[in-house]
């Protein structure tokens, strides 16, 4: 349980951490477009602080450590979401400085297919949980 608290916790600081790198890269630079660096904040919150903490109760109430398949989805979750988090994060500068993006929106939906495969084999550990709970 220790390891869903440290990591919602580095995640809440990331986030408000992104948060702040938003709002002083652009105002720095004077640029008042829109920008991916706006969301960045935001999903960091929830896909890592919220989501965390969400699965710490979880944890609490059906022992998802208990299954084989727990560590191994751990790593590639965070694996993903640093990789969503990064691409995001690049191309917001990009976008801040007006340089071209190409190629990184292949990386970025990569990251987030990724992403959406460990939420999926998340939800799979979660029932064989509750089912042997």
């Amino acid at each position: 349980m220790k390891k869903y608290y440290n990591t919602a916790f580095i995640y809440l600081v990331l986030g408000l951490g992104l948060g702040v790198f938003y709002r002083e890269f652009t105002k720095m630079l004077g640029f008042e477009g829109q920008t991916v660096l706006r969301g960045l904040h935001t999903h960091v919150i929830v896909l890592g602080f919220i989501f965390f903490m969400i699965v710490l109760l979880l944890e609490k109430n059906f022992n998802i450590n208990g299954l084989k398949q727990s560590k191994v989805w751990f790593i590639f979750y965070n694996i993903s979401f640093v990789a969503v988090i990064v691409t995001m994060l690049v191309r917001g500068i990009l976008e801040v400085k007006g340089l071209d993006m190409a190629g990184l929106s292949h990386m970025a939906g990569l990251a987030h297919a990724l992403m959406g495969g460990a939420l999926i084999w998340f939800m799979i550990l979660l029932g064989k949980a509750i089912k042997d709970n």
